[in-house]
């Protein structure tokens, strides 16, 4: 039998890839498809949708038959007309069920040359539910160039699934769709891609093709107990004597528990990093997939550069610390949502309250960061600078000299401000350190800004270097009293990461001529704070 790995490129099977036991996620939606319910599961790229159907088709084969689809590969032509639309899909059902525990004379009767209309389908679809509890599921809903035909199609099943509740129709015990998209931001996909204008006379069907379905509110992300069923189902094959919660709890602090994120770093510490089952490991393991090129981070910056308020929205909040209501309904909101970009958070912020938004993981943060960065003549010009020669006097023999890195900066952020740009620096002055810092760290180490912390007044980067980590906090200087509050806010987060060194840098915007300009260590609490004011 060949030994399992963890993959990153497609469906998962328990026989032959390491996977995250998602039985419990499962019997929540089994729940759902024996309640009779219609569904969507819309959820970002990359984040388990088709691996989630496979599995839960068979938790469904024993009392349904399934008939799972997908729209990967289908052609534009299967979409231009009704008829065609209606042969393409009686074709895949009917080759999905030949897999299944139907009867194979079923299974052919699925196949219906004559069927060329939705009327003709609809009646089809009676004749095969009628003493049939079928479930059906399709995958990769939103693969199409033009879903016009498509969104008839779900208005078919709509009246369909509104006179099975009057007990005058039969049809799909459960219909489930899977995609990126659901159908509200799928219509408007469309309208935004010039593919659809609703007609007067459509525009009731548009408006509302799929309103009868429940919400999905199962969670599809990673938990760390989730995380440590796969990384046990590693051990019993390979006896490293990893920490296994220790592990699951670290892949989780910066994924978030996004799926393909924790198999990737999995798959990076088993194959590129000669098992380095341990804390280091799996930061060592974060570095490659935080700088490597792959799918998800292609989708990313294509998505900023396509919609301007989006990369407005993100900036605002990650590099500027503007907070951000999580309002339901807003555009910007709902899309950032859909990638899997952001997400609500707890109200375990410094000021906040449950309700604003975050960045939905550290990974996400880094890759944004570094796209921010790279988009700035000013940033392009102070990484130029960190690039000639700096790398070798900041790090010694594998040590990174964050005091010296600071002092360095204040003298080229000396070199390069001046009062004409006086607006640009203040609201860009804190991703010009971290632009400054990217070239210095990466390879070797990373950062990542701490959303938690993250707003208008200060902005905390965790950087990690080798076995060594440096909280440096960004702050704007806004009087003394509130310098004072940054060094107990500060102190707070060293303590919570049980540090007893951290590191303050101030922007001070003043208009006097004679600004407070200072780098020097300071003792406050009983900890070392190396002080830095430009």
């Amino acid at each position: 039998m060949a030994m399992k790995r963890f993959n990153v490129t497609g469906l998962c099977v328990p026989e032959e890839d390491y996977m995250v036991d998602i039985g419990g996620k499962i019997e929540k939606i089994v729940e759902l498809v024996n309640a009779r319910h219609y569904f969507t599961i819309n959820r970002a790229r990359q984040y388990g949708k088709t691996t989630t159907l496979n599995e839960l088709k068979k938790g469904l084969a024993k009392e349904y038959i399934c008939a799972s689809i997908s729209f990967e590969g289908a052609d534009d032509e299967d979409f231009e007309t009704t008829s065609a639309f209606c042969s393409m899909f009686l074709q895949k059902v009917s080759r999905a069920l030949a897999f299944s525990t139907a009867p194979k004379g079923y299974v052919e009767t699925w196949r219906n040359e004559e069927v060329l209309t939705f009327g003709s389908l609809s009646e089809h679809i009676t004749n095969m539910c009628s003493n049939n509890k079928v479930v059906l599921l399709i995958d990769e809903v939103d693969k199409t160039s033009s879903n016009r035909v498509f969104l008839l199609f779900l208005g078919m099943l709509r009246e369909k699934f509104l006179a099975r509740k009057a007990g005058k129709e039969n049809t799909f015990h459960s219909v489930i769709l899977a995609g990126v998209y659901d159908i509200r931001n799928l219509k408007l996909k469309m309208i935004n891609d010039g593919l659809y204008s609703p007609s007067q006379t459509e525009g009731q069907l548009y408006n509302s093709p799929w309103n009868i379905a429940v919400n999905f509110n199962v969670d599809m992300s990673f938990s760390p107990a989730e995380i440590a069923t796969m990384l046990s189902d590693y051990e019993s094959d390979h006896h490293t004597g990893m920490d296994i919660p220790a592990i699951a709890d670290e892949i989780h602090l910066h994924t978030s528990g996004y799926p393909f994120l924790v198999s990737r770093i999995c798959q990076a510490v088993d194959e590129e990093l000669d098992k380095d089952w341990t804390i280091r490991g799996v930061q060592e393991a974060i570095k490659i997939v935080t700088l490597e090129k792959n799918m998800l981070f292609d989708d990313l910056a294509k998505n900023l550069e396509g919609n301007t308020d989006l990369y407005d929205f993100l900036y605002s909040l990650l590099i500027i610390g503007e907070p951000k209501s999580f309002v339901p309904g807003n555009p910007v909101i709902e899309l950032g949502s859909m990638y899997g970009y952001i997400k609500k958070g707890d109200g375990a912020f410094a000021g906040k309250t449950p309700g604003f938004t975050v960045v939905a993981n550290k990974i996400f943060e880094m890759r944004m960061s570094y796209h921010f960065s790279s988009k700035d003549e000013n940033v392009s010009r102070i990484q130029g600078y960190a690039g000639h020669g700096l790398y070798q006097e900041v790090v010694r023999e594998g040590v990174f000299d964050m005091e010296l890195c600071l002092r360095k900066f204040t003298e080229h952020y000396r070199e390069i401000f001046n009062e004409g740009d006086l607006s640009f620096f203040e609201r860009h002055g804190r991703l010009l350190f971290i632009s400054y810092l990217k070239p210095l760290v990466n390879g070797h180490g990373f950062y990542h800004i701490e959303s938690q912390f993250t707003d208008l007044r200060r902005m905390d980067v965790v950087v990690d270097y080798g076995r060594d980590q440096f909280i440096i906090e960004l702050k704007i200087w806004r009087g003394s009293a509130a310098q004072e509050d940054a060094y107990e806010q500060l102190l707070g987060y060293m303590a919570s990461k049980n540090m007893d060194r951290g590191y303050l840098l101030t922007f001070d915007f003043r208009k006097d001529a004679r600004k407070e300009q200072k780098a020097e260590w300071v003792q406050v609490g009983g900890k070392r704070i190396f002080e830095v004011v430009v």
